[in-house]
């Protein structure tokens, strides 16, 4: 009790735990009447506005100090800034190369689905895994075999055209010879003329040749070559490349014709191996049919001289009823049977 009992100026005892305890108390109230009645809100507010210009002016130093070392950065600091976004722009420009790569090669694969629309039954789509590039051998290895039903001579088209056709299969991979390979022909006509002729590989990817066609052939450079469809091994229409040289010499029958082929040879990275429709097929087999007179000409030559085989049946015409019903199963074709009649004809 002596701790808390002090002496003033006129030599009175003072209590200071007395006047202690009075405080507390009186603090108690104050808390417990602000706290459910709020009558000292007004009264808190009315000070925090007298109070703010004084947290102002004590906040101010400090933030004037933040400010001032942002404003005044080392060298060194702007440096590894600098860095640092450099690095954060190269990730993001590799990420938008992935994006871009993933988008065109989305484009790709559907420019493929287009082109089959129509003309192929079914379809699979490949990926290069090899590429075999010399001056006698052009072709490439796939990742599709005959697990999926590839077939020799199967027609492989990428996003531009004809890429080539199937040599060799294996269980799960295949070997697509190329249309520039030296050793691939394929039947191909004009699409401004219709005149039909052969591409021949050179050995190049970027250039093709059609050795067959004489001096006097319409052909323009720009005229597009697409697939004839004769033999039924590739689907009709589909382009081939573009005449882009035509040399014409009067000293030789044939003109060279250079052509740079549709398909991207030396950048393709997804193949689409087709299987035809049946009535493209009978579409290309007829074709092939019309476009042959001069062998049906040949066939019906030598059938020419039954007229004469027939003149000593004239004396027995009953008899020679029966040779003109033996002749008549074996002229299956149409050009056959116009001299089997001209023999009954006596």
């Amino acid at each position: 009790m002596v701790a808390f009992r002090s002496t003033d100026t006129s030599g009175r005892t003072s209590g200071l735990l007395l006047r202690c305890v009075l405080y507390c108390l009186l603090a108690l109230g104050l808390i417990i009447v602000d706290k459910r009645y709020d009558h000292l809100g007004k009264i808190r507010r009315t000070l925090s506005l007298v109070a703010y210009p004084v947290q102002l002016a004590v906040a101010s130093p400090f933030e004037g100090w933040h400010w001032f070392r942002e404003s005044v950065s080392t060298r060194d600091t702007l440096r590894a800034d600098k860095a640092q976004l450099e690095a954060d722009l190269r990730v993001a420009r590799f990420r938008l190369q992935r994006y871009e790569a993933l988008e065109a090669e989305s484009q790709r694969l559907r420019a493929l689905r287009e082109n089959t629309a129509g003309v192929a039954d079914r379809f699979i789509i490949g990926d290069i895994m090899d590429v075999d590039l010399d001056a006698f051998r052009e072709r490439v290895l796939v990742d599709k075999g005959a697990s999926q039903g590839v077939f020799v001579g199967q027609a492989v088209l990428d996003s531009g055209g004809v890429f080539g056709q199937v040599a060799r299969i294996e269980q799960y991979t295949s070997e697509v010879i190329l249309v520039s390979d030296p050793t691939h022909a394929i039947p191909v006509q004009i699409n401004r003329t219709g005149l039909r002729t052969v591409a021949v590989g050179t050995g190049d990817t970027s250039r093709l040749k059609l050795p067959y066609l004489p001096t006097s052939a319409d052909v323009q450079v720009g005229d597009l070559l697409v697939t004839s469809g004769l033999g039924g091994g590739f689907p009709v229409g589909y382009p081939v490349g573009t005449i882009v040289k035509v040399t014409r010499d009067p000293a030789q029958s044939l003109a060279e014709v250079e052509v740079r082929p549709a398909a991207a040879l030396d950048r393709s990275r997804e193949l689409m191996f087709v299987w035809l429709k049946p009535a493209a097929v009978q579409a290309a087999s007829a074709a092939d049919a019309a476009t042959a007179p001069t062998s049906t000409a040949v066939a019906a030559a030598p059938a020419a001289p039954a007229p004469a085989a027939a003149k000593p049946a004239t004396t027995k015409p009953a008899a020679a009823k029966p040779p003109a019903a033996k002749t008549a199963p074996p002229a299956k074709p149409p050009v056959k049977s116009a001299p089997a009649t001209g023999a009954t004809h006596p």
